[in-house]
C-alpha cells in the first residue's frame, strides 16, 4: 500500500535494514506536563523490550491487584523495540510497595509518582526516536544532505503503513463493514476499521499533493493549521501563483498575503488535509476542489465515515522533525535521532531517506505514539 503515496523527494537515498533488534528502535515518551505528586492515581513510568503496551498494562494491573480498566496509558508502543512510556493505575486507598517485584524480564519500572487525574489516551505531547539503520548501502554523503533538507522543510505527513494492518487489508475490512457485508467483532476492532478508512482517504489527498509539488504550500481556500495544535483558519482570498509569479516557497502570488508565506516559512502554519466526517469540508476554492475529486473516488468510505458519526477534523500535511541529528556509526550503520509528536510516524521520516526493510515484520502502531 506505500507505493500508492509518494515521498516528495525520490529515489531514496540509500538501502538498509530495520530492526534486525530491539535496540534499532528506541522510543520515549514524552509528556509536556507536570505531574503534582499527590493524587488517587499511582503514574508509573515503564521501559519495556519485547512486550506491547497492552501486556505491560495486564502486568501492572495484576501486581496492584486490580481490574485491567483501572490502568490507563496514552500511546501505543511496538514489541519489536525498546521503549518507555507512561502508565497510569487508579489505587486510591493503597500502595504497592515495590512495582518491580513480578514483571518479567524486559519489563522495568523505572519512575513512580502520583498524580491527581488517570492518563488519557494520546495525553502526551511527543516522542522522542533513536533508530539506528544496519547494512546501509548508498551515498552517505547526499543522504546526510537530505537529512539537513528534512531537518529544514519537513516531510509529508502520511499515516505510517501500520494504521492499514498487515497487506494493508484493514481499508478492505472498512469497506465491507461499511456495506454490510462485514460484521467488525468488537468495538476495538471496529475503531480499527474506521482509523484505517479515514488515514487511507488523508494519505491519497496528501499523496495527489505530493504529485502535484503542493504539499509544502498554500493553495486559495486552504485550511491553514496551526503548529502543534488542532486549529486552522482559511486562506481565503488569495490568488493562484502563476508562472514567475509570487513567493516559489509559498504558492500564491497575492503581496498582501506575505505574512502567511513568513509564518509558513518559520513552521508556524501548515498546509493541511481532511480526516473524512460527516458535516461541510472547511477548505475552499482550490483546496476544496482537490480534496473533493480525490474522495469521490471513495465514495463509499467516505459516505460509511459520516454515517458512523465521526466529524470532519483536520490534520497537518507537512511533518516537521524536532531536534533531528544523525550519526555513522561505521560505513554501513546510521543512527538517527529526532522527535515527533504524538500521532505522527518515525517511518515517514526514514522512507525520505532510505529503501528500508522491516527486519521484524510489519509494525505495530508504535512508532507513531498513538
Amino acid at each position: 500500500m506505500s507505493d500508492l503515496f509518494p515521498t516528495a523527494a525520490s529515489p531514496p537515498l540509500v538501502s538498509a535494514l530495520l530492526r534486525t533488534q530491539p535496540e534499532d528502535f528506541v522510543v520515549s515518551e514524552e509528556l509536556g506536563f507536570p505531574l503534582t505528586g499527590s493524587g488517587e492515581h499511582v503514574w508509573l513510568r515503564v521501559r519495556k523490550r519485547g512486550f506491547n503496551t497492552d501486556q505491560v498494562a495486564g502486568h501492572l494491573a495484576r501486581r496492584a491487584g486490580v481490574s485491567r480498566r483501572n490502568v490507563s496509558y496514552s500511546g501505543m508502543k511496538d514489541r519489536h523495540a525498546v521503549t518507555e512510556q507512561w502508565f497510569s493505575v487508579w489505587l486510591p486507598r493503597a500502595e504497592v510497595a515495590n512495582w518491580q517485584d513480578g514483571m518479567p524480564e524486559g519489563v522495568e519500572v523505572i519512575e513512580v509518582t502520583r498524580h491527581s487525574r488517570k492518563l488519557q489516551r494520546g495525553a502526551h505531547r511527543s516522542n522522542r526516536f533513536i533508530i539506528t539503520l544496519r547494512e546501509c548501502a548508498g551515498d552517505a554523503a547526499l543522504a546526510a544532505q537530505r537529512l539537513a533538507e528534512i531537518a529544514r522543510d519537513g516531510v509529508p505527513n502520511y499515516f505510517g503503513e501500520q494504521r492499514f494492518g498487515r497487506d494493508g487489508d484493514n481499508v478492505a475490512h472498512a469497506e465491507a463493514m461499511f456495506a454490510g457485508q462485514e460484521e467488525a467483532r468488537d468495538k476495538h476492532r471496529r475503531g480499527i476499521y474506521l482509523s484505517a478508512a479515514r488515514s487511507f482517504l488523508f494519505n491519497l489527498v496528501l499523496a495527489r499533493r505530493v504529485t502535484d509539488g503542493n504539499w509544502n504550500r498554500i493553495l486559495p481556500g486552504e485550511a491553514l493549521m496551526l503548529d502543534g495544535k488542532n486549529s486552522y483558519f482559511i486562506a481565503d482570498g488569495i490568488k493562484a501563483r502563476a508562472a514567475g509569479q509570487g513567493r516559489p516557497d509559498c504558492g500564491f502570488a497575492d503581496e498582501t498575503d506575505d505574512t502567511l508565506c513568513e509564518r509558513l516559512e518559520r513552521h508556524d502554519i501548515h498546509p493541511s488535509g481532511p480526516l473524512w466526517g460527516e458535516g461541510e469540508l472547511p477548505s475552499r476554492g482550490e483546496a476544496r476542489a482537490l480534496e473533493e475529486g480525490i474522495v469521490s473516488e471513495h465514495r463509499p468510505l467516505a459516505d460509511g465515515l459520516a454515517a458512523a458519526g465521526l466529524r470532519q477534523e483536520r490534520r497537518a500535511l507537512r511533518l516537521i522533525p524536532a531536534g533531528l541529528s544523525h550519526q555513522w556509526l561505521d560505513p554501513a550503520t546510521l543512527r538517527l535521532e529526532f522527535s515527533l509528536a504524538r500521532g505522527c510516524y518515525a517511518t515517514t521520516v526514514l522512507r525520505e531517506v532510505a529503501n528500508y526493510r522491516n527486519a521484524a515484520g510489519q509494525s505495530g502502531a508504535g512508532d507513531s505514539g498513538d
